[in-house]
C-alpha cells in the first residue's frame, strides 16, 4: 500500500511516496537520486551505507524507510557546508585515507557519528569505534590518522 514518508534530508524537509517495504538506501539512491550511499554487503554488515539519523550512525540497508518518518537523515553530500568540507571530509583527503571510494562515505560518517559521541577519541576508541566499517584497500591507518586530525580540528566541537 502507498503511503507518504516525510522526514529531514540533508536539511531539508522531504516526503516520499513508498510502498512501504523499501529499505532506506534504496529510497536515498533510487528516489532521492543521492548516490554516496552506497550499496554493500546490503545485509548491516560493511557500513558503506552508513548515514547519520539523529546525529546517529545507521546502517541504512537494515532500516525500512518507514522508520525514518519524522528523523533528520544526512548522507555524505549533507555534511560539507557549500563547497566547505566537514572537517572530516577534509581530513580524509588531506590523509589520502581512500583509494577506491567505496567504503569512504560510510567511513565518513560513521566517524562524524563517533565524533558526535566522543570529541576527542583516543586512537584505540576511535579504532574501536570504526572496527565495523570494512575496506578492502588497506587504508586503515591514514583512517585513523584522519579522524584524529579532525578531532583536533573540531576542537570538541562539531561542525
Amino acid at each position: 500500500m502507498k503511503q507518504t514518508i516525510r522526514f529531514t534530508f540533508n536539511n531539508e524537509p522531504v516526503s516520499v511516496e513508498v510502498n512501504g517495504d523499501e529499505s532506506l538506501v534504496d529510497i536515498i539512491r533510487s528516489k532521492l537520486n543521492y548516490t554516496g550511499t552506497k550499496i554493500g554487503c546490503n545485509m548491516g554488515h560493511c557500513g558503506s551505507c552508513t548515514v547519520l539519523i539523529d546525529k546517529e550512525p545507521v546502517r541504512s540497508c537494515m532500516l525500512s524507510v518507514e522508520d525514518a518518518a519524522g528523523k533528520d537523515i544526512v548522507t555524505i553530500e549533507g555534511l560539507a557546508n557549500g563547497e566547505k568540507l566537514h572537517p572530516v571530509q577534509k581530513a580524509f583527503v588531506e590523509h589520502d585515507a581512500l583509494q577506491c571510494g567505496f567504503c569512504t562515505p560510510g567511513m565518513i560518517m560513521n566517524a562524524v557519528g563517533l565524533l558526535y559521541k566522543n570529541p576527542t577519541p583516543t586512537r584505540q576508541e576511535i579504532i574501536d569505534g570504526m572496527e565495523d566499517n570494512l575496506c578492502r584497500c588497506g587504508s586503515h591507518t591514514r583512517i585513523i590518522e584522519a579522524i584524529q586530525t579532525a578531532s583536533k580540528e573540531m576542537k570538541g566541537g562539531m561542525s
